[in-house]
C-alpha cells in the first residue's frame, strides 16, 4: 500500500472553484481499482508559530493498493479531463508517494 500526498497548488481565489470539480471526480476516482481512499483537504487554520500556511492549495490524500494502481489512475481519461478543467486555476502541483517505514 502507498500513501500520495499531492499538494494543489491554485491560483488565490480559486481554491472554491478547483474543489468544486475535485467533488464531483471523487465517486469515479473512489470506484477505480486499487484505490483505497481519495480525500481533499484544505489548510487549517491554527494560530501555532511552527505552521506554514498555504490557504490557496488543496491536498489530496490518496491510498492505493499500488504503484501501478496510481499509475493507471494518473493515465485515466477522467483525470486527464479534470486536469484539463483546472488547469487555468493550479499554479503547479507537488506529489509526494509514501510508504510505512
Amino acid at each position: 500500500m502507498i500513501t500520495v500526498i499531492a499538494e494543489i497548488k491554485v491560483k488565490p481565489g480559486r481554491r472554491e472553484a478547483v474543489m468544486r470539480e475535485i467533488e464531483k471526480l471523487l465517486p469515479t476516482v473512489l470506484a477505480e481499482q486499487g484505490c483505497v481512499s481519495y480525500v481533499p483537504m484544505v489548510d487549517f487554520n491554527a494560530q501555532v508559530p511552527w505552521r506554514k500556511t498555504a490557504p490557496d492549495s488543496i491536498f489530496m490524500l490518496e491510498e492505493w493498493e499500488s504503484l501501478s494502481h496510481l499509475e493507471q489512475h494518473q493515465q485515466m481519461d477522467h483525470m486527464d479531463q479534470h486536469r484539463a478543467t483546472i488547469k487555468q486555476d493550479v499554479l503547479d502541483v507537488v506529489i509526494h508517494i509514501l510508504e510505512k517505514a
